[in-house]
């Protein structure tokens, strides 16, 4: 019987260390994309995790529903598909943005609508349940090394995969005309054009490039995971990290991190408390790449490329435009509040069983208004607030299960009341980083944080179990907890409309518009800015504890962070300061769900978000540019025409011609 190696012996650190490579040699391949896209094309690629998860979906289709051998499978989609649907990216949504010179907050939208129409057409295609049985191309027997260690074929094959990329991306940077004519479209795209460089051809190659290992990240990590469509891309998604302490520039940097952080959180599996400790310890071991991207995100500050440069607003208005949100009073606003009126008014007609889905509408809109808040008025960019949803449902469950340490069980009400009051002040966390962050600085923060919230909160066993949640006895039935959310949603946007108008909403607005010019006006601008995020805080967690009121249960799945991704994107597609559009932006999401097809508010939020370049301001800016048509006043009346004896001795002559002419008698 061979002999167990102790825990702490040297022949465990290094097994441990093997078994790690195979996660933090896929992260290094996601690292070298982000790097490489970002370099040709300036664009932080939000959306390769979807891009991952689609040909991840789309390799298992082929090998175990069409029964494809592996390796054409993985060489159609890495080589064939993965480029095309970069090149596709680049032409329908990022090129438009480029020509027409957006910020990069616009453009990090567009990357979020591309993340979101990818999740869901794949929710269309394959459903939402998990699937397994991902093929690995490097299956087999693991590779003996001495010291009676092993390590697996494809962690070989994503090593061997990542010094080739590396060398590659070198020398064709550094040796190349291509890599000169790359790092010119980067600098400055309209002067490289001058210069005979087609930018356009660099930024394609730059995408089919970024696609391409995104596609090999997925197919590397599928085998080892449960494939659904919000899992493997939030796992993507938090490799940004190796990409962010790489600022964006440094292949080595972004591979050595990667690699480490894959070794590190394999290594941490040796730890092992007792205690109350364990549960915390253990959410760490599974979730260090969450840890490092809210580290590195906190850290990187502005060393982001393209963020100081940014003050382009997310509603697509330029800075000088006067912006006061009064399109309530003209006919479009009026009829955008009609429609947003019937639509909350509609469900009351339903059926109790018909009703039930439409309980979530009100609830939602509430979130939606803390984006309004934080990012239509305030223009800081913020993508947790389904963090802080979900801490009013878990605050409210806790309180009134009795497991707040000294406090008695609460009924409804007052326990949804102190959730809402215990959380605002939480949205400290995501507004001080905002004094000195904007564009996606501030973005992977506020992600950073609400993922942290997800792995480390609502995940854990420890803060979730034993809960009880359930509607006060005098709301049990669903149509009187309807009418009592649509209370509480027009108490939310009386007070919206009234920060909006008053003396805190010129100067969110002065501030989103120009921020240095409201501090020279004299504006508290760190002040203000904490003050949006704590408002968007505690309106996200009264919606969120509505929607666990709602449904009678905390689910974790229903604050996920990619739904948070498609909330945020949902708002600037509807329009991102205006209190209506949040309303209509809820009513989207869950009607288009509840009478169609899980994912078709998502293709339609992610179509919509993509086409952003074409679409500035969203849907509000369309109607805004809409030509309205206008009465025609009816011509003044002529003067009465006296003419002289003269004029009237031509008159009768030219009648009298007229009459010879015609054969008519004159008059």
């Amino acid at each position: 019987m061979p002999d167990v190696p102790a825990p702490d012996s040297l022949a465990l650190t290094v097994d441990l260390a093997l078994a790690g490579l195979t996660v933090g040699s896929a992260a290094a391949l996601s690292g070298i994309g982000l790097v490489v896209c970002h370099r040709a094309t300036g664009v932080l690629n939000l959306a390769q995790g979807a891009q991952a998860m689609l040909v991840a979906y789309l390799v298992r289709d082929l090998v175990v529903v069409r029964h494809w051998p592996v390796w054409p499978a993985v060489a159609c989609c890495l080589l064939l598909v993965a480029p095309a649907l970069g090149v596709l990216l680049d032409v329908l949504v990022y090129r438009p943005l480029q020509r027409r010179g957006a910020g990069t907050a616009e453009t990090m939208v567009a990357g979020l609508g591309v993340f979101v129409l990818l999740i869901g057409v794949v929710v269309l295609v394959w459903g939402t349940a998990p699937v397994s049985g991902a093929p690995s191309p490097f299956g087999g027997t693991p590779i003996g090394l001495p010291g009676g260690h092993t390590l697996r074929p494809d962690a070989v094959a994503q090593l061997a995969a990542i010094l080739v990329l590396a060398v590659t991306v070198a020398a064709v940077t550094r040796f190349t005309r291509f890599g000169l004519q790359v790092r010119a479209v980067v600098d400055d795209r309209r002067l490289a054009r001058l210069a005979g460089v087609d930018a356009d051809r660099v930024s394609a190659a730059g995408w089919a490039f970024g696609s391409f290992t995104a596609g090999l990240v997925g197919v590397a990590l599928a085998p080892y995971l449960l494939l659904d469509p919000y899992g493997l891309p939030l796992l993507v998604m938090e490799t940004l990290a190796v990409a962010v302490a790489a600022r964006l520039r440094s292949i080595p940097v972004a591979v050595a991190t990667g690699l480490g952080l894959g070794i590190a959180q394999s290594e941490l599996t040796r730890l092992q408390p007792s205690g109350r400790l364990l549960p915390l310890v253990q959410a760490v071991q599974a979730n260090l790449f969450v840890v490092a991207l809210l580290a590195t995100a906190l850290l990187a500050g502005p060393a982001i490329a393209g963020e100081r440069g940014d003050r382009t607003p997310l509603t697509g208005r330029p800075p000088t435009a006067r912006w006061t949100g009064r399109r309530g009073a003209t006919g479009g606003g009026r009829a955008a509040g009609a429609v947003c009126l019937v639509l909350l008014l509609l469900p009351l007609g339903f059926r109790d069983g018909d009703l039930r889905s439409a309980l979530l509408v009100p609830a939602l809109a509430l979130v939606l208004l803390s984006v309004v808040v934080v990012t239509g008025y305030g223009g800081q960019i913020s993508l947790g607030q389904a963090g802080y949803a979900g801490l009013g449902a878990l605050g409210t469950a806790l309180l009134m299960s009795g497991r707040i340490p000294g406090v008695p069980p609460l009924p409804a009400v007052p326990a949804l009341l102190f959730a809402v009051l215990a959380t605002a002040p939480l949205g400290l966390l995501t507004g001080w980083p905002a004094i000195r962050r904007r564009g996606p600085a501030l973005a992977l923060v506020t992600f950073a944080v609400g993922t942290a919230m997800s792995r480390f909160v609502f995940q854990q066993p420890y803060a979730t179990t034993g809960l009880t949640l359930d509607r006060p006895s005098f709301l049990t039935g669903d149509r009187a907890f309807y009418l009592a959310e649509l209370l509480l949603l027009a108490l939310g946007l009386l007070v919206v409309h009234g920060l909006h108008r008053g003396r805190p909403g010129r100067a969110l607005t002065a501030m989103r518009d120009h921020e240095a010019g409201a501090v020279a006006a004299g504006v508290n601008v760190p002040g203000l800015k904490l003050f949006a995020f704590v408002v968007g805080a505690a309106l996200a967690a009264l919606g969120g504890g509505l929607m666990g009121l709602a449904g009678r249960a905390f689910d974790p799945a229903s604050f996920d962070p990619v739904l948070g991704l498609l909330w945020f994107a949902a708002v600037v597609v509807a329009g991102a300061d205006s209190a209506l559009g949040a309303v209509l932006a809820a009513a989207l999401l869950i009607g288009l769900d509840a009478g169609t097809v899980t994912g078709v508010s998502a293709v339609a939020v992610g179509v919509l978000a993509a086409a952003i370049g074409r679409l500035p301001g969203g849907l509000a800016g369309l109607a805004d540019r809409l030509p309205r048509r206008r009465p025609v006043p009816p011509p003044p009346a002529l003067p009465p025409v006296r003419l002289t004896a003269t004029g009237l001795r031509t008159r009768v002559l030219i009648a009298a011609r007229r009459a010879a002419g015609s054969g008519e008698v004159p008059p």
